[in-house]
């Protein structure tokens, strides 16, 4: 519903997106759809919007050095979008949100089951006045089932999930040990992600079916989903999987091992990489022993196994060893503090790293979008918006208000 402008304006250039989401799921997949050229609009409230624009420290800084009230968190998943104000538990700013419904693509809202009901906002209401609108909901539980209204948070749903039972290390009888989780919101980031291929989905379907649909996302569900082969292993064994620490369930030997200086990761994934590693380790017998040539062999005796390579690979440290096993496609690598993972040459080369103008003024650094597009490359236009930025240019555009108008709903706190 957006004109599509150059050619290089990105693959989705003609989809609006109308985005009522916070936090980090619902954010994520809405700065996917404006990396690759949808115009996303953001309602966030008109006193302190979304509210991870506070998760700090740490804050975007001023051309002075100085801390601005922009937080990293907000940042990472808001680029590209442009902000409007909005009370929409006020009658306006309902029937402000059903006129840009109606010129949107995509409603997409992330708020407790039955909330966009009672605000005359629900999936019913806008695809009666906008059958072409996909409408997209993300919440801790789903739509539906005995646990639909509850509230939930990432590290909730890791737990529910399966995912922390196979992550961190054995418990022992000293009490070490035990479930751990990710170290970011990787409940939040997959649910976004699923999110954005079913949007995507959706939009092809509407291509033939001339309708839009709503799409129902669940944190634990996508959760659960992301256990993958781990989901497997118990579904055709009836086994409930351990955890393995940094060891692979079903690959041996697949972890961190220590060395003469330094960590490295082995991550041999075929019998031909395990026969190249035994090589170049200087230990053909490890590679001939009919207990270790196979990987269900290895597995089985992954015991006997992985202290023999421990102790291999002690005799060198880990730049000798990856030296010695990357030209044989021993799959390998060091363990990176995120410091330095932007100084690593490969991650120079691809652009990693990429600086975009902020509406404060200034460039702020941001993680580039991963996806590669040949005919239709992502563009970065603009970093996360300031609160509020775009409001009067979207409601005189597309919602028909003067600034007049404007002004009023601004003296009664409604944007």
């Amino acid at each position: 519903m957006t004109e599509s402008g150059s050619k290089n304006a990105g693959a989705l250039s003609h989809i609006r997106v109308l985005d009522l989401t916070r936090v980090l799921a619902g954010p994520w997949a809405t700065q996917n759809l404006a990396d690759m050229g949808a115009e996303v609009i953001k309602i966030e409230r008109p006193e302190g919007g979304d509210d991870t624009r506070s998760w700090g420290p740490t804050y975007l800084k001023d051309e002075h050095g100085a801390d601005t009230t922009e937080a990293s968190y907000f940042i990472c998943a808001n680029r590209g979008k442009k902000s409007v104000t909005l009370d929409i538990s006020t009658p306006q700013g309902q029937e402000i949100i059903r006129t840009l419904a109606m010129q949107s693509d995509v409603f997409f809202e992330n708020y407790k089951v039955g909330t966009m009901a009672k605000y005359g906002l629900s999936y019913e209401d806008l695809s009666a006045i906008n059958p072409r609108l996909i409408y997209c909901s993300v919440t801790g539980f789903g739509q539906s089932g005995p646990s639909a209204r509850l509230p939930g948070y990432d590290f909730v749903f890791q737990g529910m999930s399966g995912l922390m039972s196979v992550t961190g290390f054995p418990e022992t009888s000293a009490g070490d040990g035990g479930p751990v989780k990710v170290g970011i919101a990787i409940a939040d980031l997959m649910t976004g992600m699923y999110a954005t291929v079913a949007i995507l989905a959706a939009i092809e379907h509407r291509h033939s079916s001339k309708r839009g649909q709503h799409i129902d996302l669940a944190l634990l569900d996508c959760m659960i989903a992301a256990t993958s082969y781990q989901a497997m292993n118990h579904l055709l064994s009836g086994n409930v999987p351990p955890a393995f620490g940094n060891a692979h369930p079903n690959m041996v030997p697949y972890e961190v091992f220590n060395c003469k200086e330094g960590k490295i990761i082995l991550a041999v994934g075929n019998d031909s990489q395990y026969a190249s590693f035994c090589r170049a380790a200087g230990r053909p017998d490890l590679g001939d022993d009919p207990r270790f040539m196979k990987i269900a062999d290895r597995v089985k005796n992954r015991a006997t196994l992985v202290p023999l390579v421990a102790e291999v690979l002690r005799e060198k440290t880990m730049t000798e060893w990856i030296d010695l096993l990357e030209p044989v496609n021993v799959p390998c690598g060091p363990i990176y503090n995120i410091k330095q993972v932007f100084e690593d040459p490969q991650v120079v080369h691809r652009n990693i790293r990429t600086d975009i103008p902020h509406g404060s003024g200034v460039h702020v650094p941001n993680v580039a979008n991963p996806i590669h597009l040949s005919e239709t490359p992502i563009v970065y236009t603009h970093g996360a918006p300031m609160l509020g930025e775009h409001t009067a240019d979207v409601l005189e555009r597309l919602a028909g208000l003067t600034r007049d108008d404007i002004n009023s709903l601004q003296t009664r706190g409604i944007v």
